[in-house]
């Protein structure tokens, strides 16, 4: 059991000082006549949205980096943070801004020493448990056991990973990663949530639906998505809906959890998991680490996280032969590599090669065998 304090990472523009959005205020003020430049031109790091070489040359300039606003919460949020963990802020600006940088972190957040604040761009370095960063290509190079993207509009292409919409999200998900720590094995010895963990492409739909079709204690609860139907898929698969009524839902408390994979949002309804669960049954869901996180948080120790794990060259088959546009098979593709990370994170690990079937009965061999 470990028993020292979590080591965490925490990037610094757009996670805990405005960035992008300021520098566009100073950018559009500079151009009075003209559309406004929106936050959702900005698709990532780099040339993208109108007048980018003025917003880029703004974050070389120390006067810009001392006159950050600070995002509302973060100083709470750090606080908070800090007396339950180590922090270190993890923090990449040019030679030139780094006295800003720091002057301003150690002016704005007292509760961390000046020796936990790291000024570079090599982040894939940092021996970290847990790092929070708004920049995909610095989750994707990360060697921290748990890096988590805060969600933005330039990284929402970004899928199958650890991600967070809030500070509130976060602390959720660090009390989670810490309890896991000294929490007991699942227990569903009188029903409870499964949770099939597994990147795309690993047949973890294909086994729910082995679980759930002739079974009285396995039930998969109808999840909801902005997704279209795809060509053959039958309309019981999914509940299909529009992003506005979806959203409206959202707002209204009917998901346990929701996600965003491949720019569409998918919400698990809480009414259907607890009717299942209370009845002593097994709730089946394919879904992502983070909304498997966020049921595990609900349902503690009665839920299992399975991580499908199907030989690599399978599931990039199976991308690559999906009717799917070219953009959706990339992103799939390239969120490979983090989503088997995830198999760390699960409970246990279901080897899957192309029998969703002999998975499916091995699966339900573990579960009912080991509890009834």
């Amino acid at each position: 059991m470990r028993r020292y304090r979590l080591r965490i990472g925490l990037d610094v523009d757009d996670t805990l000082y405005d960035c992008n959005a300021y520098a566009l205020s100073i950018v559009n003020g500079k151009h009075p006549d003209e559309d406004p430049v929106s936050i959702n031109e900005i698709k990532g790091w780099g040339n993208y949205g109108r007048h980018f070489d003025e917003r880029i040359a703004l974050y070389s300039d120390p006067e810009f980096v001392r006159t950050q606003p600070i995002l509302p919460g973060a100083q709470k949020f750090v606080r908070e943070l800090s007396k339950q963990a180590d922090v270190f802020f993890v923090t990449a600006v040019p030679a030139a801004c780094m006295s800003a940088r720091a002057e301003r972190l150690l002016k704005d957040f007292p509760e961390i020493p000046s020796q936990n604040i790291i000024i570079g761009t090599r982040k894939d370095v940092f021996a970290l448990d847990m790092l929070l960063d708004d920049g995909a290509h610095n989750i994707s190079n990360s060697k921290a056991v748990y890096p988590v993207l805060f969600r933005k509009p330039w990284n929402m292409d970004m899928t199958g990973i650890l991600a967070v919409n809030s500070y509130s999200d976060f602390m959720q998900l660090f009390r989670m990663v810490r309890n896991s720590f000294v929490e007991k094995s699942p227990d569903l010895s009188e029903g409870g949530v499964i949770c099939l963990v597994g990147p795309s492409g690993s047949l973890k739909n294909e086994i729910a639906y082995e679980l759930t079709k002739d079974s009285i204690e396995f039930k998969k609860p109808l999840t909801s998505t902005t997704r279209p139907r795809n060509e053959g898929e039958s309309e019981k698969a999914y509940r299909f809906i529009d992003e506005e009524q979806f959203l409206q839902e959202k707002e209204d408390g009917r998901f346990l959890e929701t996600t965003v994979y491949s720019k569409f949002h998918f919400g698990t309804p809480s009414n259907e998991i607890q009717q299942i669960v209370s009845e002593g049954n097994y709730a089946v869901l394919p879904i992502d680490i983070c909304g498997a996180l966020t049921v595990r948080n609900a349902y503690r120790g009665r839920t299992l996280m399975v991580f499908v794990n199907r030989e690599k060259e399978a599931v990039l088959k199976n991308i690559i032969s999906r009717k799917s546009n070219e953009d959706d098979k990339v992103r799939r593709i390239m969120s490979l590599d983090i989503e088997y990370r995830n198999a760390e994170i699960c409970d246990i690990e279901l080897k899957c090669e192309d029998n969703a079937a002999k998975a499916a009965e091995t699966l339900k061999k573990i579960v009912t065998g080991s509890n009834r």
